[in-house]
């Protein structure tokens, strides 16, 4: 209801103190109303708008001399030899296609009287042969194959009263005993759900299609047993070697599983992700948990001292933080990819006319576009050399941001968009300038982000883990799986391979399972992936 107030029964001292109590009022509510329409701008722009971050170099403005000045040498300019016109269309494309591709032959010949001449009845002769190539599809199909195991017995002890000698065949040990599965369809099932995100209910729809009836709980049961029994040794001691190694990138992500005890069904969970840099052998490991608290990381690295490369979750700091106040085992390495989306999200909440005058925003993007720019070019050099570059180039570039940030720090509304852009880059300010202090690290966690993917895109298809089981196994599985991609492995053929492999060897012994890994010079040639961005 609104409220009449006569104006004119107020004394002068009344009416200053009503006007200045309605010009807060407006403050809030216009500052309330702003952070309204940026978050509407927002939220339009990810839903309508390209969800590529890239910004062309004529979008921004650069940096304006009466809000910061600044020596162009600390910011290099952008020549033209940097600008790399369109790829040209490759010619070949067909052969580069089928050049590895395994390939049937048929010939088509004249023979008898198709090669008599009909004008004048002489023979004719070969001139030139003309090649058609074509892809050939084999559609999937499902045998049966029998174990038939054979025992001899020695008849000369029978006869002479001596105790029976009976020898068996060797017979290799099954993937799961009593079930009617092999290497190839554990590999198959597992590759299908784990590479290429099909959901068990829908394999069991396929497999029905070949008339074969096998529930997806039996499916399910399969991946468990499989992954508990065989992969799970060789997935601990890819955690052994990952732990070993000194630059790390890790992350994390919701996962809901429905049947954890104590706990609702929409309670959320995570699934952490782990894994090492380019300075060693790729390896990629995911870790399923309950929460979200930094002491799961804790557990999982333990033993760990180096760099670990992560986003701006506090969970991280318990890691680089000690109770006595010494040195801690690890840096935390912050990303300048969050930094700067923070600055797009700022830029993608107003319009495009509004951009151009954007100071402070364009500001801000700019300083982080200039440091990806450097980091282009050092992709070919190695790490001490990246380091000394790094030192010469970027360090001025990174000093000079933190500067200007603390410079306009006071001057911007925390609460918007532009705010948190300035305040998530000063709360970061010593895990974002760590990866300057050696050439092996990098710029951004964008490593483990591409990583956490694939699980993300399987999560929107399956939706959900049943049971903590069935996580902790899916853990294990997208472990094998994207560690093997990492190291250009066909991910099919090199689990079947792991399976006609585990149920025969002691998995105890860490020199037999080593030879299983990924990594491994000992992985068959046929495991290799085809692809050439995988090799």
């Amino acid at each position: 209801m609104i409220k009449n107030i006569d104006l004119s029964t107020m004394t002068r001292e009344e009416l200053e103190s009503y006007a200045a109590k309605l010009t807060t009022e407006k403050e809030v509510l216009s500052a309330k109303l702003n952070w309204y329409e940026e978050q509407y701008k927002l939220s339009r722009s990810k839903l309508f708008g390209a969800s590529s971050e890239q910004t062309p170099f004529d979008q921004l403005s650069f940096f304006n001399e009466a809000e910061f000045e600044v020596s162009d040498k600390l910011i290099p300019e952008i020549s033209i030899e940097d600008i790399k016109p369109p790829a040209k269309k490759k010619k070949g494309r067909k052969a580069e296609i089928t050049n590895n591709l395994p390939t049937t032959v048929v010939e088509y010949t004249l023979t008898g009287d198709d090669l008599i001449c009909k004008k004048c009845n002489s023979e004719m002769q070969e001139m030139k042969t003309e090649i058609r190539k074509e892809l050939i599809v084999i559609p999937a199909q499902v045998q049966v194959k029998e174990h038939i195991k054979h025992y001899y017995v020695c008849r000369s002890c029978d006869r002479e009263g001596i105790e029976s000698n009976i020898v068996g065949a060797e017979v290799p040990n099954p993937v799961l005993r009593n079930s009617l599965a092999s290497p190839s369809m554990i590999a198959y099932i597992m590759s299908r759900k784990y590479v290429e995100a099909l959901p068990l209910y829908r394999q069991e729809q396929q497999l029905k299609k070949y008339g074969i009836e096998i529930s997806r709980q039996t499916l399910a049961n399969w991946m468990i047993r499989a992954s508990d029994q065989h992969l799970k040794p060789l997935y601990k001691l890819m955690h052994q070697e990952l732990v070993s190694k000194e630059v790390l990138f890790a992350d994390e992500t919701t996962a809901e599983v429905l049947n954890e005890p104590g706990r609702e069904a929409t309670t959320m969970s995570y699934m952490w992700l782990y894994r090492t840099g380019s300075d060693s052998v790729p390896i990629v490991l995911y870790d399923y948990q309950q929460g979200r608290s930094g002491d799961h990381a804790v557990n999982f690295l333990k033993g760990f001292k180096g760099f670990l490369h992560t986003d701006g979750y506090a969970g991280y700091h318990k890691l680089s933080k000690t109770k006595d106040g010494s040195p801690a085992d690890v840096i935390q390495v912050g990303c300048f990819s969050h930094a700067r989306r923070k600055w797009m999200e700022a830029l993608m909440s107003i319009t495009e006319k509004e951009r151009p005058n954007a100071t402070n925003i364009n500001t801000g993007l700019e300083y982080c576009n200039k440091l990806f720019s450097i980091e282009k070019k050092l992709k070919e050099l190695d790490y001490k050399k990246i380091f000394k570059r790094r030192t010469e180039e970027a360090k001025p570039i990174v000093s000079a941001y933190f500067e200007w940030l603390k410079s306009i720090e006071d001057k911007v509304i925390p609460k918007s968009l532009l705010g948190v852009a300035v305040n998530y880059s000063l709360n970061q300010q010593s895990h974002l300038e760590n990866y300057l202090l050696d050439g092996r690290l990098e710029i951004s966690n964008n490593r483990a982000e591409r990583s956490i993917k694939p699980f993300v895109i399987g999560r929107k298809n399956f939706l959900f883990f049943n049971t903590p089981r069935g996580a902790s196994s899916s853990a294990v599985i997208y472990s094998i799986v994207e560690t093997a991609k990492e190291n250009g492995l066909n991910p099919f053929p090199y689990l079947e391979y792991l399976f006609e492999k585990l149920p025969n060897i002691d998995k105890t012994d860490e020199k037999q399972l080593s030879e299983l890994l990924p990594w491994s010079k000992s992985i068959p040639g046929y495991c290799k992936s085809l692809d050439k961005k995988n090799k």
